[in-house]
């Protein structure tokens, strides 16, 4: 019945509520959905660590959604074995992954210790920041180190299957059960933070400025007195 919970009933809990979540935060409440920016109080960190951050997690982002999403043997057909998803799951996921922390160490460890900037951040803000440094480091200590102390796991034969299963309503709680305990941390704590975003400043995200480039240009006149 545990294992029930955590790979069924708690994965649909928390995704339920990130699509609750976002469509109740934009229909009552649009006027917090920003990321409340502190660059005006301190920037040399704030850019360095929000570029490593943002270089580094979109290439983890979409390495997730092949990993998970597409089956193996589809990447077979194309010509992608195992041997050559490995070196790029393991070797350019690691390099990636480990840039990804570094950016979100320094972005946390500003939000700490500089008084300004904690001053300005809310609960949910600090939150949110331990909780993406956790799941990067987690996700980082089972690529570097799991992978090479267990090399005959692979996800894409159990946590892959378990999770595309939960998009066709049939996933099955035993595949879970044999996963190391650190890919396990890393999974529930994903969901974990699917969870929490519509409540924190992670919403951002969606907002894309993709107008930007199209939009008219604004016109600034000079007031002469």
């Amino acid at each position: 019945m545990f294992n029930q919970f955590l790979w069924v009933i708690f994965p649909y809990l928390c995704l339920a509520v990130f699509v609750i979540g976002h469509l109740v935060r934009y229909r009552y409440d649009q006027f917090s959905w920003t990321a409340k920016s502190s660059e005006f109080i301190e920037k040399k960190q704030l850019k360095w660590g929000s570029l490593l951050f943002h270089l580094g997690i979109i290439p983890v982002f979409f390495g997730h959604v092949v990993g998970l999403l597409i089956p193996a043997h589809w990447l077979e057909a194309v010509g992608v074995n195992n041997h050559i998803y490995h070196i790029g799951a393991v070797y350019i996921g690691s390099i990636f992954g480990i840039i990804t922390l570094i950016g979100m160490f320094l972005l946390t460890a500003r939000r700490i210790t500089k008084q300004n900037v904690r001053r300005l951040s809310s609960a949910s803000d600090i939150f949110v920041n331990f909780l993406l440094l956790l799941i990067v480091f987690v996700g980082c200590y089972a690529t570097l180190v799991t992978n090479a102390t267990t090399p005959e796991f692979d996800y894409r034969q159990t946590i892959s299957i378990w999770f595309r299963a939960l998009f066709t309503l049939s996933p099955d709680a035993s595949l879970m059960t044999g996963v190391p305990l650190v890919f396990q941390l890393h999974v529930l704590l994903g969901f974990t933070i699917m969870a929490c975003w519509p409540f924190t400043r992670l919403v951002h995200v969606w907002s894309v400025p993709v107008t930007y480039a199209s939009r008219s240009y604004i016109i600034y006149r000079k007031h002469k007195i």
